[in-house]
């Protein structure tokens, strides 16, 4: 059983966003309500990545969108990037009367993240980025196909691919190898919900390849994200892993690269979680432990300075 359903009751609402509705789907906890936390997804996934994380923080009412391009919202219209996203985020906590709320981010989540706090500082009390957030170490003024290809690899690539049901998407999945050893009824739930028809009697995944090259290079070469880094103003915990999207090393930050980016940006507290990749991290139980114990820890401290 997923885990969450034992801590939370699970629903969805629909915000008016530029462009259309913005699916968000919220937990509710069963136990007594203590503390809010906004999760945000990475560049091809959904809000059902935090199950896993959800149902190790009892008492915390989770709120966590499906980006623009992704899952439910995946026909909103106008472009997407980070500072889209994060006026979305700042609608979806309006529509729940949701003031200030500590924010955790993964993978572009982590990146969306950073954005909204320097676009909407007064709705954020704490970060949580995982696995992302901090610059990657891409070449310069590559073209978008091969900035996207080289971030994302198969993952971008399946995107144009079509499967005849959710079983044959789920065989492509158990071949991957950041799979190989968490593969569980949670993630399977997450992976059919990305499906959607395309139209033609097949099915596809709902995020568009347009979508995500938007995103991604606006993610490594825009404007917004190192202007938001430039003025970091919140607590802020990065935690990440040693192997990236296909269980390789040495992951999204190469050792060298990573101890750059903290010394640009000393404020960011750094954990390294071992043992994990960049899918596992948040979705498995031994990578949900680890990070629901850092967003605990978080939002204990914001609730001592509230």
């Amino acid at each position: 059983m997923d885990r969450a359903m034992t801590t939370h009751d699970y629903r969805t609402i629909d915000v008016a966003v530029a462009g259309g509705d913005l699916r968000v789907a919220v937990w509710d906890p069963t136990d007594a309500r203590t503390d809010d936390a906004l999760l945000i997804h990475g560049v091809t996934s959904s809000h059902l990545a935090w199950p896993f994380v959800v149902g190790r923080l009892p008492g915390v009412r989770a709120i966590a969108p499906d980006l623009r391009g992704r899952g439910a919202s995946s026909a909103l219209a106008g472009p997407a990037g980070m500072a889209a996203h994060a006026d979305d985020l700042a609608a979806a906590l309006d529509a729940l009367g949701i003031a200030r709320v500590t924010v955790v981010g993964h993978s572009m989540g982590a990146f969306v993240a950073v954005v909204f706090a320097h676009r909407h500082p007064e709705r954020v009390s704490r970060l949580v980025l995982v696995d992302g957030g901090l610059p990657l170490d891409v070449p310069q003024g590559v073209d978008t196909d091969a900035l996207v290809a080289g971030i994302l690899g198969p993952t971008a690539a399946r995107l144009s691919m079509r499967f005849a049901n959710t079983g044959e998407y789920l065989d492509f999945w158990r071949a991957h190898p950041a799979f190989a050893e968490a593969w569980t009824p949670e993630l399977e739930r997450y992976l059919a919900y990305d499906l959607v028809d395309d139209g033609a009697g097949s099915l596809r995944p709902a995020t568009s390849y347009r979508t995500t090259a938007e995103d991604t290079v606006d993610m490594n070469a825009g404007a917004a994200l190192p202007e938001a880094l430039g003025a970091l103003a919140h607590p802020t915990r990065l935690m990440t892993v040693p192997r990236g999207l296909q269980d390789e090393p040495p992951g999204l930050y190469a050792p060298a690269h990573l101890e750059r980016m903290l010394a640009a940006h000393p404020s960011v507290v750094h954990q390294r979680v071992d043992g994990l990749n960049h899918y596992t991290v948040v979705m498995s139980d031994a990578g949900a432990d680890v990070v629901a114990a850092v967003v605990r820890e978080e939002l204990d401290r914001a609730a001592l300075l509230a």
